[in-house]
């Protein structure tokens, strides 16, 4: 738990220079799937900043996203387009380093299609990421697993799209077992709004139907960063 989200951030900064730094010593680079939503946008500053661009070998990096919008790259909404201007430009990442989810495509295609770029990209099974980076939505979702959606039943590693009727909107999705094979998984959670689901997701009964993050068990538990607020409920559950 951090005193602030700024310190949260500043935290999982430092880890994640760690993070990469091994990857790169052990395997020679480091491969992993980006958070969308507005929770990052510091992160991803704050690594393209002066203070950290120099202490990664960025060119030694490879990004996928965990879920993307149905939305066209160029929209404001685009996890993709978030992490292209405010991380992956600035660092002057070459573009065959970067896998965005293919919306131009219908939603189930654009899922498989990114299902055959990972099985490309990471040859043999297991397709396991160095570091998949997670945020938490106030209904205990995470990329786009949702509550009570189909995709929560899914036991195969890849990608699927995902209806929420609520909002009559399609997204594409990592699946849990992908997203449980990887190296490491770290969680940046924020705001008081947040407190809620980040306790029913910790301390909560187990309902991943309910709270979808509860889907997140890889074999090294996760890391959570939490600022004060986003953690408030956990000391009385």
């Amino acid at each position: 738990m951090h005193a602030s989200p700024e310190a949260a951030v500043r935290s999982l900064a430092d880890y994640l220079v760690g993070q990469a730094r091994q990857a790169v010593q052990q395997r020679g680079r480091f491969v992993w799937a980006l958070a969308g939503g507005s929770s990052p946008r510091r992160l991803y500053e704050l690594l393209a900043s002066a203070e950290f661009r120099n202490r990664i070998d960025w060119a030694a990096g490879y990004f996928f996203f965990g879920d993307e919008r149905y939305v066209p790259h160029t929209s404001p909404d685009s996890n993709y387009r978030l992490a292209r201007t405010t991380l992956l430009e600035p660092l002057g990442i070459a573009a065959d380093h970067v896998f965005p989810v293919d919306t131009a495509l219908p939603p189930a295609a654009a899922a498989q299609a990114y299902t055959e770029a990972l099985q490309a990209f990471f040859g043999p099974p297991p397709m396991q990421f160095d570091l998949v980076l997670l945020g938490l939505g106030d209904n205990a979702h995470t990329a786009s697993l949702f509550p009570h959606t189909p995709v929560l039943n899914e036991q195969v590693a890849g990608a699927r799209e995902v209806y929420l009727p609520e909002q009559q909107v399609y997204r594409i999705t990592l699946t849990a077992p992908l997203i449980n094979q990887a190296n490491q998984v770290a969680f940046l959670v924020y705001g008081a709004e947040k407190a809620a689901a980040v306790r029913q997701v910790l301390r909560g009964e187990n309902d991943p139907a309910q709270y979808p993050a509860q889907l997140v068990a890889p074999a090294q538990p996760a890391e959570w960063f939490l600022d004060q607020a986003a953690a408030a409920e956990l000391a009385t559950s």
